[in-house]
């Protein structure tokens, strides 16, 4: 598929009814885990969005944490986590469109293969967004995908300059680098970022 058509929500719901979830790996990933279990707040306001099945979601409601909130464009994904856990908070499922989210909401968004879900134009806006929902001081944690890939897709690749240049106006650059910790499949592929929203965004002339 190319970066042009339109990925829209029922493009979405079509690949999740049909199973063709290939970036999906069954559970949550080992980088989000880690900075999950050393966060010392369970009650901060936690973000998960396009976040599919939702494992890092799960992950935090079976860890105590008690103000998480899955987002994601098609309901299908929605009502498979939905029947895996039924003790999440229903009115914490949002099908909505995250560039329509409220500002200043999340103390945390946690990224993980939602940025590598949109096309290549939308990854400004997509910056520009996750600094507009954070709160003053809230942080943007994940992976990237850190290379270019020769298949059309989504998902899309990308390099780690081109990324910086996304992000660098919104974020402090608390870690900004390649993922130690990726699955066996991922080693060596991606880019594990703790970015801290800026006061106000930092624009060069």
């Amino acid at each position: 598929m190319s970066e042009k058509d339109n990925l829209d929500q029922a493009y979405w719901e079509q690949r999740y009814r049909q199973n063709n979830t290939q970036w999906d790996v069954g559970d949550i990933t080992p980088p989000i885990k880690s900075y999950i279990d050393q966060l010392p707040d369970k009650r901060i306001k936690i973000l998960v969005p396009g976040g599919g099945n939702g494992y890092e979601a799960e992950y935090l409601h079976q860890n105590g944490f008690s103000n998480v909130f899955l987002l994601d464009f098609a309901a299908s994904p929605l009502a498979n986590f939905q029947a895996r856990v039924p003790s999440f908070p229903s009115d914490h499922l949002l099908q909505e469109d995250f560039f329509q989210v409220t500002p200043g909401q999340y103390d945390l968004v946690l990224e993980q293969t939602f940025f590598c879900a949109l096309p290549r134009g939308l990854r400004a806006h997509y910056a520009r967004q996750m600094y507009e929902v954070l709160k003053p001081q809230g942080k943007l944690v994940g992976v990237l995908f850190s290379e270019e890939f020769q298949n059309p897709g989504p998902p899309f690749g990308g390099t780690a300059m081109e990324y910086q240049a996304y992000f660098e106006p919104y974020f402090k650059f608390l870690h900004f680098e390649p993922c130690t910790n990726s699955i066996p499949p991922r080693q060596g592929r991606e880019l594990y970022i703790e970015l801290e929203r800026r006061p106000r965004p930092q624009f060069i002339a």
